[in-house]
């Protein structure tokens, strides 16, 4: 699955977080950062994961030399 920091760096490139576990309870938002709610973490971390899934073909396809 996609990670946290990917997320929320898709959501806002500029956001400057810390991330303990992996857990979405223990994110500390940094210099002004205004934080993202949980709910729209999750649901681009879905949306990065069904865009990877969708392109699994295009890495598995193998060329010929």
């Amino acid at each position: 699955m996609t990670d946290i920091l990917q997320a929320i760096k898709a959501i806002n490139p500029k956001a400057q977080v810390t991330i303990n576990a992996e857990d979405l309870n223990q994110i500390t938002w940094l210099h002004g950062t205004t934080p993202i709610s949980d709910a729209d973490i999750l649901a681009k971390q879905a949306e990065l994961k069904a865009d990877y899934d969708a392109k699994q073909y295009q890495r598995d396809r193998k060329y010929p030399p």
